[in-house]
């Protein structure tokens, strides 16, 4: 019988993380910052919805706004917006599924085989995690643009659950220090016709509205 080569859309919650205190734009909630008309993180919800069986929202403010865009809507469980790792843990308590795909608010290009293609890789390298690895601005002296991981485009098997828990409890807040003690497979989004921008997160209004305006 052969073997799934890669995880059925039906297995995967996807979170989208808006949880952040938006200091570098100036405090204002971003997840509900409008794209094109849309807020961010609605935006993101259309994108990864059909990419997936279920959707969620990791917000802290403004839950009444999030929960509008029709999808379960829960904030941090650790205290004082512990950053992105915290949206993980409480996507993960909160997820029925075999499988976890985190996505931020503030990265509205992201692909639309993202689920697809680290689920792939995931069951090709028998990892626990795959993670994004894409093109930054900055090209290397050859003119290739260098491939950075992005741990905040995770798809993460949810029995991790009780790792991540001690993880946090013992004071633990960097995703890449969390992922390096599970199996971790980094997946390049560089093939010919990936869209260059397609990572490019928007932390300020000015680097939002410059994203909006090239992709009107």
């Amino acid at each position: 019988m052969n073997q799934p080569t890669t995880i059925a859309a039906g297995e995967i919650t996807g979170l989208v993380l808006a949880g952040g205190r938006g200091s570098r734009m100036g405090g204002v909630d971003k997840g509900l910052q409008s794209f094109n008309g849309t807020p961010l993180a609605l935006h993101a919800l259309m994108r990864l919805g059909p990419q997936v069986g279920e959707m969620m929202i990791n917000a802290n403010r403004n839950l009444a706004a999030y929960e509008s865009f029709g999808v379960p809507v829960w904030p941090d469980g650790l205290a004082d917006y512990a950053g992105p790792l915290a949206g993980f843990l409480t996507g993960m308590e909160r997820c029925e599924t075999p499988y976890l795909l985190t996505v931020p608010c503030d990265t509205p290009l992201f692909p639309h085989d993202l689920a697809a293609r680290l689920g792939e890789a995931l069951v090709t390298h028998d990892a626990e995690i795959a993670m994004v690895s894409a093109p930054e601005a900055a090209a290397e002296a050859d003119g290739a643009a260098a491939l950075r991981p992005q741990p905040v485009f995770c798809l993460l098997r949810a029995d991790l659950l009780e790792s991540l828990v001690r993880f946090t409890q013992e004071g633990g807040r960097k995703i890449d220090r969390w992922t390096a003690q599970h199996r971790t497979a980094l997946v390049p989004f560089d093939r010919p016709g990936d869209a260059p921008d397609a990572f490019f997160n928007a932390n300020t209004l000015a680097e939002l509205h410059s994203l909006e305006a090239q992709r009107r």
